[in-house]
């Protein structure tokens, strides 16, 4: 529904940008343009979408073995102790316990497709123990934020893009990807854990948050440090490294759990193939009604008045030809993903601008609509401070790939 809205929207301020200009202007050749920028942003959708089939194809399948290996639930296991003592309020024999250490996982790895079941099935586990059941628990409402925070270890889907966009090193986007989703996550997490009277200061607790803090300290210290081409070359070669161990561990845990390692990416390639052929009518509608904004002259007044006023305020203004993204991604998750094609398409996939938009968009999940789905998938009408809680979220985000961006990517 919020889509929808968007859509439509994009599509009637264009019209009105392009009539203004018309009338005030005489300007006759801003419809050329619009109709232009239609056709080759439909061009430029499906051009894309079809050559997502072999690199998606590609992950899917690995992303399948690993599943077939267990790691789902290995990462279950790791994370446990520490979801035990976020949920207090949960009673300690609900199933919901394991449904959320899943979809945790799931969501880590990047496995939206079982995900998403498993969130589901948590939210109505949960729900059988809610006393007040159009009222959102606590431990509905820190469920929803982790969720809507979006960490993720392995970003596939901004890998896969930025490679068929022309990225020399499509991977050299993770870790700036990893640290501003684990801030986002944070502050998430501490903004629940405030409203709902959680101690993060229990020693379990603590361990878990305290060191991973002290990595990703370390790390933004560390690159602090060095000359900005030791940046790119070491963060290039761990980012490379490190998924290449991942892909390995991922096969291994398959061969230890005796699974037909060859079938089980077979099997995880035919959905890859299927989500590529899937997306192009939802990728072509999307960058259609960008173009159309764009060509507008709406998307370079609003971002131009934003840089206006951080460059009054004395700030480096690149990053905001990549806020669009930013600004989408709490509504949409298919109108944020085209809105980072449309940077990478603009600027290239290996400008500054292009790279934040790729952080932007790894930062965080779709804020509203996991609230939409989840919260009305068991009825409940009173989502209490998660809005609130979730947003905070986003914007710690924001606010970490901005920085990250500028570490990184100078």
């Amino acid at each position: 529904m919020v889509l929808n809205y968007i859509w439509i929207a994009f599509f009637l301020i264009g019209f009105i940008f392009a009539v203004a200009q018309l009338i005030f202007n005489g300007n006759t050749d801003i419809f050329n343009r619009i109709i232009e920028s239609t056709f080759s942003s439909a061009k430029t959708g499906f051009e894309i979408s079809l050559g997502l089939t072999g690199v998606l194809t590609l992950w899917m399948g690995l992303m399948k073995v690993g599943e077939k290996g267990g790691v789902v639930n290995h990462l279950s296991r790791v994370i446990g102790p520490l979801f035990n003592r976020l949920f207090p309020s949960l009673p300690k024999d609900s199933p919901a316990h394991g449904s959320i250490m899943l979809n945790v996982a799931a969501n880590m790895l990047g496995l939206d497709n079982a995900a998403t079941p498993l969130g589901l099935k948590a939210m109505k586990e949960m729900q059988e123990s809610n006393p007040e059941k159009e009222r959102a628990s606590d431990a509905q409402i820190m469920f929803l934020v982790l969720n809507a925070s979006g960490l993720t270890i392995i970003p596939v889907s901004i890998m896969v893009y930025r490679a068929q966009l022309g990225a020399v090193n499509p991977a050299d986007v993770f870790i700036p990807i990893l640290i501003a989703t684990f801030v986002a996550t944070l502050a998430g997490l501490i903004s629940v854990a405030v409203a709902q009277k959680i101690n993060l200061l229990n020693r379990v607790v603590l361990a878990y948050i305290g060191g991973l803090t002290a990595v990703i300290a370390g790390m933004v210290w560390y690159f602090s440090t060095i000359p900005q081409e030791q940046i790119t070359l070491i963060s290039t070669f761990a980012a490379n490294f490190i998924l290449f161990t991942i892909i390995i561990s991922f096969i291994l845990l398959a061969m230890i759990k005796k699974v037909n390692v060859y079938d089980a990416f077979i099997e995880g390639a035919k959905e890859g193939f299927s989500t590529a052929i899937k997306i192009i009518p939802f990728l072509i509608a999307i960058l259609v009604a960008i173009g159309i904004f764009r060509a507008s002259g709406a998307m370079d007044m609003i971002v131009s008045g934003i840089s206006s006023f951080f460059g009054w305020m004395g700030f480096d203004t690149r990053f905001t030809e990549a806020l669009p993204t930013a600004f989408m991604k709490p509504l949409s998750g298919s109108g944020s993903r085209g809105l980072m094609v449309d940077a990478m398409t603009t600027y290239g996939a290996d400008s500054f601008v292009g790279r934040l938009a790729c952080t932007f968009q790894g930062s965080t999940d779709t804020t509203f609509y996991i609230l939409a789905v989840y919260f009305g998938s068991v009825g409940i009408k009173n989502t209490r401070y998660a809005v609130v809680c979730g947003l905070i979220a986003d914007i710690a985000g924001v606010i970490a790939s901005i920085f990250v961006a500028y570490l990184f990517f100078g």
